[in-house]
């Protein structure tokens, strides 16, 4: 007991209350700051509009398709018409676009197809930026409006765009006495859809593309502007209810000398990459224009070019230009190799058997597309070989000849019908043989085109390839089916006969031999005999 009554306490006691900690909960987790609501501001870029000039010295090669495109976006609140910008990978439509916006200052809405990858996000991501809603963790991350359907997304969208107009005009009448440099110009907004080609995958793109190719007509407000970005041109897009069809804007593949001036934009002065350039640029130029890729190889090509000097400001000779190419050499052909084509593994016994094996069929398809005395495409042969096979069968057979077991080998048999009836089908069938090559519509021959590229094995053509691979190989045959039909008619390969006058289509009649149709059989290993018909 201490003197004034109170209990005494041990020293371990008291070490251990002092060290102890009066509040034994972990600590809270800092909070998130908290967002500031969004604004019509935000449907902008933020800060000082870009100069035309600072615009067209961005984008080199470009200069022509900016004053086209801001020609027909028209001056400050003017209606315009939809706008279709297409054009290869990496060419600069998206980039271009939305620095034109930020040059114009004026409000817009942006939505990928690639991000948006279904029609219920796509519809929900345009109505979360028209009615300036943020997903985030104060609502849970859930959209503004929830929407699956197209109607219901015509209903929101007209009801949002409405709401956004009558916004921004109300904004530009109070601010007619104020300064107006923070504020967004004009009283329209324009929707901007990227990578549109994505939709025509989708399940419900029966649907959605035409709404999309549509929404002017549907939506009847001079206030919106409609601008698609995509990589397939207009043609490759079908609607069955049709649409206006849009101002297009083809943004064309990089030359050489475009190339260059892209890629010296950042380095005017520099002869050393000017230098790098004339090494690297030629050969990878034969491979890609895309200068994403090429930027990705030419970093540590340059690095590996500067190896060899102590210090980047040497005078570029002749010998120390021929010093730096022999040190670079190497790397261009790895990098080739590595970046663009597929890499090879010889320490595996299964692929270099495998590889033995693709060889040897390559040389047997390269003796017998010698056979045919000149050059064609994959493509335009078996666009032949359906020519012939369409002129040769009778459309009646194309059925059980194009079956998914493939041929007239693998057909079930079927039910015995009577002598009378066989009789009749044979005289019929030899009827039509005696009568020569026949004629066939555009859509048998598609057809028939479509059956015998599903069945093409392209382990001959393709290293390391899979099923899937294949899958994509055989898709990529048909869209230049148009094209390699009208060579094969300027070859007389394909004679081109009048319109039927009950079908109203043009017909086409096959006008090479069945030795010549053997050969072109024979350079791409395919079964022709095993779809002809022989009575």
């Amino acid at each position: 007991m201490c003197e004034d009554g109170t209990p005494k306490s041990s020293r371990r006691s008291a070490r251990l209350s002092s060290g102890a900690s009066p509040d034994l909960k972990p600590p809270a987790p800092p909070k998130a700051p908290k967002l500031q609501p969004l604004s019509v501001e935000d449907l902008a870029f933020h800060g000082e509009p870009l100069s035309l000039d600072a615009l067209i010295a961005s984008f080199p090669a470009r200069r022509i398709q900016i004053l086209e495109l801001i020609s027909l976006l028209g001056p400050l609140d003017s209606p315009m018409m939809p706008l279709f910008v297409y054009g290869g990978a990496s060419t600069g439509k998206t980039s271009v676009m939305l620095q034109i916006f930020r040059h114009l200052n004026r409000p817009f809405v942006y939505c990928s197809l690639i991000t948006c990858y279904s029609p219920r996000i796509l519809f929900e991501s345009v109505l979360n930026q028209l009615l300036l809603h943020r997903a985030c963790e104060s609502s849970r991350y859930a959209s503004a409006k929830r929407c699956e359907r197209p109607s219901d997304f015509v209903n929101l969208l007209r009801e949002a765009l409405s709401n956004l107009v009558n916004t921004l005009k109300g904004d530009v009448k109070s601010e007619t006495t104020k300064s107006k440099t923070s504020r967004v110009n004009g009283n329209m907004i324009y929707l901007i859809f990227d990578h549109v080609e994505v939709a025509r995958e989708w399940d419900m793109s029966s649907s959605v593309v035409p709404l999309l190719l549509n929404l002017r007509q549907i939506l009847n407000m001079p206030e919106v502007g409609l601008i698609f970005i995509s990589r397939a041109s207009l043609d490759t897009f079908h609607s069955d209810t049709g649409f206006a069809e849009p101002f297009q804007v083809y943004f064309p593949a990089y030359n050489e000398e475009e190339l260059r001036s892209i890629f010296m934009r950042d380095r005017a002065k520099s002869k050393l990459y000017n230098a790098f350039l004339d090494l690297v640029l030629p050969p990878f130029y034969r491979t890609t224009r895309r200068v994403d890729e090429l930027s990705t190889v030419f970093t540590p090509l340059f690095k590996k070019y500067c190896e060899p000097l102590d210090d980047l400001g040497t005078a570029l000779s002749e010998e120390v230009k021929r010093k730096l190419f022999s040190h670079l050499q190497p790397y261009i052909t790895k990098y080739m190799q590595t970046t663009f084509f597929p890499s090879e593994d010889l320490s595996n016994d299964k692929s270099a058997m495998k590889n033995e094996v693709v060889k040897k069929k390559i040389a047997a398809k390269k003796e017998a597309s010698e056979e045919i005395g000149f050059h064609m495409s994959t493509s335009a042969r078996y666009l032949l070989i359906s020519a012939f096979l369409a002129s040769r069968n009778p459309a009646t057979l194309d059925g059980s000849l194009f079956d998914s077991t493939g041929g007239l080998d693998n057909r079930k048999r079927k039910r015995k019908a009577s002598e009378k009836s066989m009789e009749k089908k044979e005289t019929k069938e030899q009827e039509l043989l005696m009568k020569g090559p026949g004629t066939f519509p555009l859509e048998r021959l598609l057809a028939i085109y479509q059956c015998i590229t599903s069945v093409i094995d392209y382990a001959a053509e393709y290293e390391n390839a899979d099923s899937m691979e294949a899958e994509g190989c055989n898709n990529a045959l048909l869209p230049n089916i148009h094209l390699q039909l009208s060579s094969l008619c300027s070859a007389n390969f394909i004679s081109k006969g009048g319109s039927c006058p009950l079908e109203g289509s043009t017909r086409y009649r096959s006008t090479i031999s069945e030795d010549m149709a053997l050969k072109v059989a024979r350079s791409l290993d395919f079964p022709l005999f095993k779809y002809m018909y022989r009575s």
